[in-house]
Order: C-alpha cells, then sequence, then structure tokens
C-alpha cells in the first residue's frame, strides 16, 4: 500500500504558490500512489458547495483531475466542515467521518477533536458540527456566508492569540482513549501546526505540518511512514 497525507493548506488564492504546489503535488503523487488522504482544513473557508468563487472552481477541477486517476479522500476540519455531497459528486473525492480508521489500522483524524484542554473551542466545534446550525447557515446568501466567515476568521485569530500555546494542542488522555477504542496503534492528524513524530506507550502519532513556510506530507509505504518537507517556492518534486 502506497499513500500520502496532507492537512492545513488554508488555500485562499488559485494564483498563490501554494495553490500551485497543491496541484503539483496531487498530479505527481495521483501517478505514484494507492490513495491520497486530505486530513482537513484544505481551505481557509469554505461556505458552501454552492461557492461560485474561483478558488472554488479551480479546486473542484483539481480535484476531479485527480481522482480520475487515485482515489482522493477527505477528512472535514475546522475552516471546511461544509464540504457535502455536491462538492464530493463534482470531484469524485471521498467524505470521511472522523475519525476514519484505515483497512490496515492506521486512525485518521483532523485532529482538533482531541484538543480537549481548549473548552471553548470546543463548544463551537459542537454548534459548528451541528446539523440545525450547518442547515441555518446554508439557507443564507452567499454574500451573507462570506460575512460571517470573515467575521468567525477573524474572531478565532483574537482568541488564539490570548490562548496559551498548551491548551491548542492535543491532550494526551483524550488521544489515548481514542487509540483504545479503535484498537490502533497508529495515529495521524493535522490542525495543530506542530509537525513531527511523538511515542507513548500505546501508541505512535504523526502530526502533519501546515503548508506555510513549507509544505508538508507523510508518506506511507506498505508498513514505513516517513514525514516529508518541501519548498513552497519553487515546482513540486523538483
Amino acid at each position: 500500500m502506497q499513500r500520502i497525507f496532507i492537512s492545513d493548506l488554508h488555500l485562499e488564492d488559485p494564483a498563490a504558490p501554494v495553490f500551485l504546489r497543491f496541484q503539483e503535488c496531487l498530479a505527481l503523487e495521483a501517478t505514484r500512489n494507492d490513495e491520497i488522504y486530505i486530513l482537513g482544513d484544505l481551505v481557509e473557508m469554505w461556505i458552501g458547495d454552492d461557492d461560485d468563487s474561483q478558488l472554488a472552481s479551480e479546486l473542484c477541477a483539481v480535484l476531479a483531475a485527480t481522482t480520475a486517476q487515485c482515489p482522493v479522500l477527505l477528512l472535514h476540519g475546522n475552516r471546511d466542515f461544509l464540504f457535502a455531497d455536491e462538492f464530493a459528486n463534482a470531484t469524485g473525492v471521498t467524505l470521511l467521518g472522523d475519525p476514519h480508521l484505515t483497512a490496515d489500522g492506521i486512525l485518521l483524524s483532523h485532529g482538533d477533536q482531541y484538543c480537549t484542554d481548549d473548552q471553548e473551542y470546543q463548544a463551537m466545534r459542537t454548534l459548528f458540527r451541528s446539523e440545525a446550525w450547518q442547515q441555518e447557515i446554508l439557507g443564507k446568501s452567499l454574500d451573507e456566508r462570506k460575512a460571517l466567515g470573515q467575521m468567525l476568521r477573524a474572531q478565532s485569530r483574537n482568541s488564539n492569540a490570548n490562548k496559551a500555546t498548551n491548551i491548542m494542542d492535543v491532550n494526551a488522555d483524550a488521544v489515548h482513549t481514542s487509540c483504545r477504542e479503535h484498537e490502533t496503534r497508529l495515529l495521524i492528524h493535522g490542525h495543530t501546526h506542530r509537525p513531527g513524530t511523538h511515542r507513548a506507550d500505546n501508541y505512535v502519532r504523526w502530526v502533519l505540518g501546515a503548508w506555510e513556510r513549507v509544505g508538508w506530507l507523510a508518506r506511507q509505504q506498505d508498513q514505513h511512514l516517513q514525514l516529508e518537507a518541501f519548498s513552497l517556492a519553487r515546482r513540486y518534486g523538483t
């Protein structure tokens, strides 16, 4: 089994280097892998599958071209929890629940559900993932949703600026419980923007990095996993 795992690209502008590297990455890796997993926060903000922006259009085109060659499986993040059936049908992407256990026993998550020390965030996460709230939001116009999205992003930045960094990291007990419940010793997640490998008594936790100064992915080749970082300033794979 050959796979790659990416997360936290926070795509906003289809002309930006990060979007170009994303496009190049998928085009190349689709020819090398059996599956590609995106573990949330693919975009900075998704206001609904009826989004008529250039970003939405080009994103769907890139994903559709990729899924024509290789399955792409996607978990929702805290920025793109409104990806739904119309998006999946247009792109060929498979939407997964969070967490998701692969057939070979790897537990995948965006990771934010494990940040249980941040009780304010968890309350907002519960609200945003509720069907009632999502239906209410999707009933608004595109312009109203864009304005709401901008407001929520500003609130999030202000709130995070005043929090201790350890509060926004995962809680070890929450991870331990999830791994035990899913009978796995391997977890891959994103969200925290703290790439690395963390070993505990009963599991190994691989954390994907955000595509900020560099791009990040985890590459699986059968039983072997490795984290890879690459430049966002030059063509992917060169």
